[in-house]
């Protein structure tokens, strides 16, 4: 396993063997398995704990960039209510924050208190990989001929 510090936004798939967990070879996540909606066009998944300081900061931020993003969504879950899919997708500490692309696949992955610049540029990773006209219309973008993950 491969310890980055803290906040730092880093591939997942495809990123030379760094991913942990089963994560690296998985489906894309889904509402089912979150237990909310995805975002049309990118999801913030934040894994938080109750007494977390930095986990407090982070939902701040993400919020922040959700909103000021169209048709990203920020999805917070309680790590100790969810053990499965800690376990599931190697998250190992609180705050990791998972950021998926508008199909549900992984594409960037902070542990720690990330800075709202890395969000930004990991948003815009996984937006880059929109198939064109997507962020423009009112109804939610097609995953339809989407790219794999990037590396």
């Amino acid at each position: 396993m491969v310890t980055e510090p803290d906040g730092r936004v880093t591939a997942t798939a495809g990123d030379g063997g760094r991913a942990t967990g089963q994560a690296a070879g998985r489906a894309a996540l889904g509402p089912a398995t979150l237990g909310a909606a995805l975002g049309e066009r990118a999801t913030l998944v934040q894994f938080s704990t109750a007494f977390c300081q930095p986990c407090r900061a982070t939902r701040r931020v993400l919020g922040e960039v959700a909103a000021m993003v169209g048709g990203v969504a920020h999805v917070e879950i309680d790590a100790e209510a969810r053990l499965a899919l800690v376990r599931d997708l190697g998250i190992v500490r609180t705050p990791t924050v998972l950021v998926l692309d508008a199909a549900g696949r992984i594409v960037r992955r902070a542990t720690g208190l990330p800075r709202r610049a890395d969000v930004i540029a990991a948003l815009g990773r996984a937006l880059a990989d929109e198939p064109p006209g997507a962020g423009e219309s009112t109804g939610p973008a097609s995953p339809a001929g989407h790219p794999g993950d990037v590396p």
